[in-house]
């Protein structure tokens, strides 16, 4: 062996671990972000769900309501109608 060989050192560096650390951070933060979003779309995916769940329910409501309408202007017609024919008798 000659003095001139510079003798390499074997194991793990500063500037191996610096990358590991590094990357494991990068991964953790983004991690994170999609935790973070996938959770705020789940919230805003359960009030868009009660919001469908009440209009779907008013709907049918008023479409209970128009025929409810609809019976009473038909009785009412009827109702006037046979009280006129009893007045003219």
């Amino acid at each position: 062996m000659t003095a001139n060989k510079i003798k390499k050192e074997n194991g793990i560096t500063f500037g191996m671990v610096a990358v590991i650390v590094m990357a494991m951070s990068i991964v953790l933060i983004l991690t994170m972000i999609k935790i973070y979003l996938s959770n705020q779309i789940y919230y805003e995916s359960k009030i868009v769900n009660n919001m469908t769940r009440e209009v779907e329910a008013l709907k049918a409501e008023g479409v209970m309501l128009e025929e409810n309408v609809e019976a009473l202007k038909y009785k009412n017609q009827v109702t006037d109608t046979i009280f006129v024919i009893n007045d003219e008798e």
